[in-house]
């Protein structure tokens, strides 16, 4: 048995964790700081509790908050000239998965030539970046914990991901208290994100058993908390299992990596704008359905997780799971395809562009075709 698994993280986790904010930044050296963050986490008024906590460090700060929920390179390129300017040694980013991961994007360019777009695939960064601390305010995207960066190509309308161990952030502050003011709709959604982590990590070809196990922990903790946190969002216990469940999951799929579910929605969100939990969730219950045929015992697995009952016939119970994820996403919410703004004309573009989505080489069924996509889109439409 031979697997890597990496892991690089300086952690502080709970309620009112916030306030290691200052001690952190002081450990990692950090003089001249870039707060990133956007528009919503400024209305919830988390920015101006994050930039208090900042200014206890005695640094020199510098504002960027015009992060959109799918950054895309021209943006990175702006901030980043900032940054340079204010001769940033550091940064501070708090949000979702869009200002986590558009923090990392833009620390890339503080210390490796542009443009952005030059670092998409995995292991392409040359050089070391500088410190970052991450601070979710969402239980979804894992970003936090991380080596992944999922930008907008403009110019090419398509979603791609930068993978480097030398991107994860130095440091976490997960507080659940900043996940109290998401509502119930983006709440699902990221929850349903960070079930798909666990899933296609899980199923996933380079998936072992170090990652196995934190996916499958993962889980069992959305699948108790999701739907408690959706339907009361001062419910801090699920709130806080589900920010755990985030760092769980984040070990498991940036060592594994995911599959088809983020292929669709990475297209998803290129084209249409579409919020990443969101294109993941709409999909995922049909490519579990899909993706049963090639692994049916992990399938099973899956269900048994969550404690579905089996009948004990394999080719029944492979598809348990995925009759579960479109009942829970049915109950938590989650909109179709058409109920989200997507043309049906649009799906034979979207399939033939889902294709070249590299993620699908860590799919477990492969050789997959165009004609499935589309029969997966118009399940999901």
């Amino acid at each position: 048995m031979n697997f890597n698994f990496y892991t690089h993280c300086d952690i502080a986790f709970g309620k009112g964790s916030s306030a290691e904010i200052p001690g952190m930044i002081e450990r990692h050296g950090m003089k001249n700081v870039m707060v990133i963050y956007d528009q919503g986490v400024k209305a919830a008024g988390i920015a101006d509790k994050v930039l208090e906590k900042v200014k206890e460090a005695n640094v020199n700060i510098t504002v960027y908050d015009k992060v959109l929920p799918n950054p895309a390179n021209d943006q990175v390129e702006e901030a980043a000239l900032i940054a340079k300017e204010a001769k940033i040694n550091g940064f501070v980013a708090v949000g979702g998965g869009s200002s986590i991961d558009f923090a990392k994007a833009v620390n890339i360019l503080m210390t490796n030539p542009g443009p952005i777009g030059r670092y998409g695939g995995i292991g392409n960064v040359v050089n070391d970046v500088y410190p970052l601390i991450a601070i979710p305010t969402t239980a979804g995207t894992s970003s936090e914990i991380t080596n992944v960066v999922a930008l907008i190509d403009n110019q090419a309308v398509c979603k791609y991901v930068i993978i480097d161990n030398k991107i994860t952030a130095t440091g976490v502050i997960a507080d659940p208290e900043f996940t109290k003011t998401m509502p119930a709709s983006v709440t699902a959604a990221t929850g349903m994100d960070a079930i798909t982590h666990a899933v296609e990590s899980y199923i996933s070809n380079m998936a072992s058993p170090l990652t196995e196990y934190n996916s499958l922990k993962a889980l069992q903790i959305f699948y108790r908390n999701l739907p408690k946190a959706v339907e009361d969002g001062s419910d801090m216990e699920a709130r806080e299992q589900m920010m755990l469940g985030c760092i769980i999951v984040g070990f498991a799929f940036s060592n594994a990596n995911l599959g088809l579910v983020h292929g669709i929605a990475h297209t998803l969100s290129a084209h249409f704008g579409l919020s990443h939990g969101m294109a993941n969730a709409t999909v995922l219950p049909y490519v579990m359905e899909f993706n049963a045929e090639s692994c049916p015992e992990k399938m099973v697995e899956l269900a048994k997780a969550i404690k579905l009952p089996l009948t004990g016939d394999l080719n029944k119970d492979k598809y348990l799971f995925a009759k579960e994820m479109k009942r829970l996403s049915n109950k938590i919410g989650i909109r179709t395809l058409s109920e989200q703004g997507v043309d049906i004309k649009d799906l034979d573009m979207l399939a033939e562009d889902v294709l070249k989505e590299p993620v699908l080489n860590f799919n477990p069924r492969q050789n997959i075709t165009k004609e499935q996509i589309m029969e997966i889109l118009h399940k999901a439409f």
